[in-house]
């Protein structure tokens, strides 16, 4: 199959869960909520938890990362006159007595107290890393109907 090529050394990899809250504690990754696709329509905290691979070639590095939101059409949302973006950098380090070649897990957490994003409508999460992005980096969720004014 094409996806079991393996991959060169120094991919990154990244694993994105939208979820109600996440945070990173002792290196680890803490996730409550994980996994949704629908958010209620009135706006909530929501949490983006996120595991960086980074290669043992790359770990002594310092990696940029954006993420911003998207329509489903590839727009940026906007709260007011600015997108909606977070940005932010990756450093895992060398551990002393970390095995050579292995890479390094690196968890990351955005969190946001409330996005107000319009009732049935759909978005997309998407992370760019060093400046390029795949599609395997992005999050899709909708926004159920207000069900009040629906």
């Amino acid at each position: 199959m094409a996806n079991d090529q393996p991959q060169p050394d120094d991919d990154l990899s990244v694993l994105m869960i939208l979820a109600d809250a996440a945070q990173v504690a002792d290196g680890k990754l803490s996730v409550l909520g994980g996994g949704i696709a629908v958010v209620p329509p009135t706006p909530q905290p929501m949490a983006l938890a996120l595991v960086v691979t980074v290669p043992w070639s790359r770990a002594d590095e310092t990696i940029p990362w954006v993420c911003e939101l998207l329509t489903p059409e590839g727009m940026p949302v906007m709260a007011g006159d600015v997108p909606v973006l977070v940005n932010g950098q990756v450093a895992a380090g060398r551990p002393e007595g970390w095995p050579q070649t292995q890479p390094l897990n690196v968890p990351v957490v955005i969190s946001f107290n409330g996005l107000p994003l319009e009732p049935g409508q759909s978005f997309v999460w998407r992370l760019a890393i060093d400046g390029a992005s795949d599609e395997r980096w992005t999050v899709r969720f909708s926004v159920a109907p207000d069900l009040l004014t629906a």
